[in-house]
C-alpha cells in the first residue's frame, strides 16, 4: 500500500485550509521526523478519511506478514470504536486518530502482552504533557484523562486488538481541539478545553510516537517485564485510578467494589475489598466512585 498524503486526498472540493483552526497534518514532515534508520517506525500513512484505523490495519495484517512499525493515521474516522464496541465520534482534524502494528512475540511471552495498552497510555500521557503543556492522567486500563474546570474528563482512549500471526494493533484516539459544543457526551474533554498551551497536532503526534517507541523498546528489551524496565512504576505514578474507591464492572454482569491499591506485574488492577481481600481485575469497565 503506497502512503498517501492527506493534503492531496480526493474528495469534495474544499480547501485544505477550510478550517484555519484545524489545519491538516503535514504527512511528509511527520515521516521525515519518525521514519529513519534503526527506528521502530517504518511506514507512516496519513489518510483523509476512513472508518477505523484499527480495522484497516488489522485487515492489512491479515492479508500477509505486514512488518512491525506501520503507523496508520486518519484525519477523520467514521466508524471508530473504543472498548466494548463503543463509538468514538469527532469532527475532522479535531484530534489524533491513529493505529500502530506491533509484533512483540519475538522475545515477549504472550501473557505479558496485556501491558501494551498501559504502555501506550504512558507514552500518550507523557507525550501530550510535553508537547501540549497539559496535565494528563490515566484511568485503568486505557483512558487518558484531563481536567476541565475542576472536573475530570476523558480526552482519549486506547484499544488493542490481535492482528494476524503474532501481531497486535494498538489504536489511539485523542480529542485535541474539540470545543464544548462539539463534545459527544458531557463527560468528555479535550486538550483545548483543559488549557493546553499548544493544539498543533504535528508535534503532538511526533511526541506520542517517539514516547511509544521508547517505552516499547525498553519493555521488549526486558522480555516484557514491566517492573524491570520501569514501566510498572511509571504507569502507577500517572494512574488516577490508584488510591480511589472504584466499581469494576466485570464480564458476566458481575461487579466488584474496592479501593484500587496497585497495578501488578501482569498489568492487572488490584482492588482491596471491604471483606479484606485483594482481588485482581484483568478486564472490565472501571468507574471512579471517590478519591481514596
Amino acid at each position: 500500500m503506497t502512503p498517501r498524503d492527506d493534503s492531496e486526498s480526493s474528495g469534495p472540493r474544499r480547501s485544505r485550509w477550510s478550517d484555519l483552526e484545524r489545519p491538516p497534518l503535514n504527512a511528509a514532515a511527520v515521516r521525515r521526523a519518525l521514519v529513519r534508520e534503526g527506528s521502530l517506525w517504518r511506514e507512516v500513512d496519513v489518510v483523509q478519511r476512513t472508518g477505523s484505523t484499527n480495522s484497516d490495519l488489522v485487515a492489512r495484517a491479515a492479508e500477509g506478514r505486514l512488518r512491525e512499525g506501520v503507523v496508520l493515521v486518519a484525519e477523520e474516522q467514521t466508524a471508530a470504536r473504543g472498548r466494548l464496541d463503543r463509538q468514538w465520534v469527532a469532527p475532522a482534524r479535531s484530534g489524533l486518530f491513529f493505529s500502530v502494528l506491533l509484533r512483540p512475540g519475538d522475545g515477549v511471552p504472550m501473557e505479558r502482552w496485556g501491558w501494551l495498552p498501559l504502555l501506550t497510555g504512558v507514552a500518550v500521557a507523557t507525550g501530550l504533557a510535553r508537547a501540549g503543556g497539559v496535565d494528563t492522567a490515566l484511568k485503568w486500563p486505557n483512558d487518558v484523562l484531563v481536567t476541565v474546570g475542576r472536573e475530570e474528563r476523558k480526552a482519549g482512549g486506547i484499544l488493542a486488538e490481535a492482528a494476524g500471526d503474532g501481531g497486535v494493533v494498538v489504536g489511539v484516539g485523542v480529542n485535541v481541539s474539540l470545543r464544548a459544543d462539539e463534545l459527544p457526551v458531557p463527560t468528555a474533554g479535550s486538550l483545548a478545553l483543559a488549557g493546553a498551551v499548544s493544539t498543533d497536532r504535528d508535534p503532538l503526534l511526533r511526541a506520542v510516537l517517539r514516547g511509544l517507541e521508547d517505552w516499547y523498546g525498553r519493555w521488549r528489551a526486558a522480555g516484557g517485564d514491566a517492573g524491570a524496565c520501569g514501566l510498572q512504576e511509571a504507569y502507577a505514578a500517572g494512574c488516577a485510578t490508584l488510591g480511589r474507591v472504584v466499581r469494576a464492572e466485570l464480564p458476566g454482569d458481575r461487579a466488584l467494589v474496592g479501593e484500587a491499591v496497585a497495578v501488578d506485574g501482569d498489568g492487572r488492577l488490584i482492588l482491596a475489598t471491604e471483606a479484606g481481600v485483594q482481588e485482581p481485575v484483568g478486564a472490565g469497565d472501571i468507574v471512579h466512585l471517590r478519591a481514596g
